[in-house]
């Protein structure tokens, strides 16, 4: 090997130096002895006596792809399979559960000391899995305590957090209708679709907590925070809905890629509408009727529905200390 490896690739005999240049010296047969494979059959191989004998008279050898490189993962050596899927539709997790279960049996099974894991895209949505888990209470409790301070009320921040269950709803049935599995980046979407359904109750909730401050009833002040506050919050999912649609339509595989996100924004905000116009205020209505039974048993006399809602307290409490 090792003379076929010289006369073929080279060896190094030599180096000197000239000028500032080091000049290597390699020697080997000729392009024309070495531009063949006939040339490696006509080799003459020395052998240990000194003879000098055809390589085809003493070695076998067949002709077939080689390792281009060898990778190592923690001192072993790894052997990387990876794939694109045929149709974006396909679910990621359905196909790596079906090569667990009946694929990998039978090649652990031959080769004990073989061990997987599945990396690429799974890794990755498997990092951003275990980042959610660990920080997504955090940023709801962060979400919720700034709610707390802009409405002064430990209720009406606990009213909007619990919409974003039923926003899935929207979710489901978008990626049902398109054929799409719910993977990480719709998962992403919804973050997103939090973001903007907290913003959409914000606006209701605090032209609510400003009726009821200029003297309104809490049934009427209800009412018109849902007219006045309607054509913002409908204008604002219409919107983001028609910016979203030139991505749900487009069938370029780059587009499909994206469209899961899209899918959790826009038709998760479609939902995130009729609760926040019809839902919020029921929500808001029970919380009170919750809360006038309370003060009712604790005090023992009739309470009204608009002296049990901090915005109303708020301004008894500032009147009382001017005086």
């Amino acid at each position: 090997m090792n003379q076929v490896r010289a006369g073929f690739f080279g060896l190094q005999v030599q180096r000197f130096q000239r000028g500032v240049d080091e000049i290597k010296v390699w020697v080997r047969y000729s392009k024309e002895d070495r531009s063949s494979i006939k040339n490696l059959d006509d080799m003459r191989i020395i052998t240990p006596s000194g003879d000098r004998v055809p390589f085809s008279e003493i070695a076998n050898y067949e002709i077939k792809r080689g390792e281009v490189a060898i990778n190592h993962i923690d001192g072993k050596r790894e052997i990387q399979i990876s794939a694109d899927l045929k149709s974006p539709k396909d679910s990621p997790t359905d196909i790596l559960a079906d090569i667990s279960k009946n694929i990998l049996p039978d090649i652990l099974s031959k080769y004990p000391s073989v061990t997987v894991s599945f990396e690429g895209q799974n890794r990755e949505a498997q990092k951003t899995k275990d980042s959610l888990s660990s920080v997504g209470f955090v940023i709801l409790m962060l979400i919720y305590v700034v709610m707390a301070f802009t409405f002064r009320s430990f209720a009406q921040p606990i009213l909007l957090i619990l919409m974003v269950p039923f926003s899935l709803i929207g979710i489901v049935f978008g990626h049902y209708f398109h054929g799409l599995p719910i993977n990480i980046l719709s998962w992403l979407g919804i973050i997103a679709l939090i973001g903007i359904m907290v913003n959409d109750g914000l606006v209701l909730v605090g032209k609510f907590n400003g009726y009821l401050k200029e003297g309104l009833k809490f049934d009427e002040a209800l009412i018109q925070a849902g007219i006045s506050r309607f054509r913002a919050i409908f204008l604002t999912s219409i919107t983001t809905v028609a910016g979203l649609s030139p991505l749900l339509l487009e069938k370029s595989r780059q587009a499909q890629f994206l469209q899961p996100m899209a899918i959790s924004i826009s038709y998760g905000i479609v939902v995130a509408t009729f609760l926040t116009l019809l839902m919020l205020p029921l929500l808001l209505s029970l919380a009170n009727s919750v809360k006038v039974a309370v003060k009712r048993l604790r005090t023992g006399r009739k309470v009204t529905r608009e002296e049990v809602e901090r915005a109303t307290t708020e301004d008894k409490y500032d009147y009382e200390e001017v005086s």
